[in-house]
């Protein structure tokens, strides 16, 4: 789905050193942000995620299976895929190495969605700059694959506080949240084993308490092809996937989840709206007061219905594909739904 340029209010920042930029509860379920993106449904989202392993285990292989099952929209296994430009930025290999990988993977098969670059400036030297190009340049992007931390880092030595690490993180957080995109940082695992397998990521608590998210590859031995994907995340629920890597092809396959995830029911008033729009008529507008009356809704206020939807809009825009705004138009507030069209891979 491709999402209109529309504007939405940003996050509250000071004023001045002495004052603080306060909203009330209120006027926090009047406001409408942007939906966050869902690029792979129950497994990632918009946002920073590192993806943590040993050296030598696949990682390289996760992350163009991963880049190429975005760019052209094809399932990730049983998880269903938003299909969207991407730029991985492969900082470890040179372009023979890539076409090499690509081919044993896919053939030749090929998508023009699908960005590869080899070479970056460091986040101390411009890498902020080359990424807001790029995205800017290629709107349609919505993932980005740094691989790996090491390669962006700032050339500060190999001890690093959990200041700096927190600071990296939140640098791409930046561009993460002002692109709507998903970033994944590729970095290792330490040595020593841990019971919770977040303990070995690799530097200070500082990356994983910045970033949104983070996926751990382990296996028990290192020729083993089974492996577990430990995955936590703000946007998901904790799960642990047990994988197996296909030698003949390169590829990750899936073998079993540990356990089924929680899925919320369904909301009758989105329902509702979604059954009201159609693909003949992709777009209503109005306030809140006819939108009640077209859905033949008697039983609600049009304050309190306002804020349902306000409250709902990743869902309405992520499970229904229809994009929500509501909005000050001179002396009342107008709500527009539309259906988003698919795009095509």
């Amino acid at each position: 789905m491709q999402q209109n340029h529309i504007f939405y209010p940003s996050e509250p920042q000071p004023q001045t050193a002495a004052a603080l930029n306060t909203i009330t509860l209120p006027e926090l379920y009047d406001n409408v942000y942007r939906p966050s993106l869902t690029l792979i449904e129950d497994f990632l989202y918009s946002g920073v995620y590192l993806f943590v392993g040993p050296p030598k285990i696949g990682k390289s292989f996760f992350m163009a299976q991963l880049a190429y099952h975005v760019a052209t929209g094809t399932k990730l296994w049983n998880y269903p895929v938003q299909q969207s430009d991407v730029l991985y930025l492969s900082l470890e290999d040179d372009m023979p190495r890539l076409q090499k990988r690509f081919s044993r993977m896919f053939g030749v098969d090929t998508t023009a969605n699908l960005y590869l670059c080899t070479n970056s400036n460091s986040l101390s030297g411009g890498l902020e700059l080359q990424l807001s190009t790029f995205l800017q340049m290629h709107p349609d992007t919505k993932l980005v694959i740094i691989d790996t931390l090491q390669k962006v880092r700032e050339l500060s030595g190999n001890n690093y506080s959990y200041s700096q690490d927190y600071a990296i993180i939140s640098k791409l957080k930046t561009i993460a949240a002002e692109h709507n995109i998903c970033i994944i940082v590729v970095h290792h695992t330490r040595k020593l084993e841990a019971e919770d397998k977040f303990d070995m990521i690799s530097g200070t608590n500082g990356l994983l308490g910045a970033a949104d998210g983070a996926m751990v590859l382990h296996k028990n031995k290192r020729t083993d092809l089974h492996a577990s994907l430990s995955i936590v995340g703000r946007e998901q629920q904790d799960q642990t996937l047990a994988l197996e890597f296909l030698p003949q092809t390169c590829t990750w396959k899936f073998v079993q989840a540990q356990k089924d995830l929680w899925q919320e029911p369904a909301d009758p008033l989105l329902e509702k709206i979604a059954a009201f729009l159609s693909n003949e008529k992709p777009t209503w507008y109005g306030t809140a007061t006819q939108l009640l009356t077209a859905l033949a809704i008697k039983d609600m206020k049009p304050n309190a219905f306002t804020r349902r939807l306000n409250v709902k809009v990743d869902k309405l825009y992520n499970d229904y594909g229809i994009l929500y705004t509501n909005q000050n138009k001179h002396t009342s507030r107008l709500i527009t739904l539309h259906k988003m069209e698919k795009k095509e891979a």
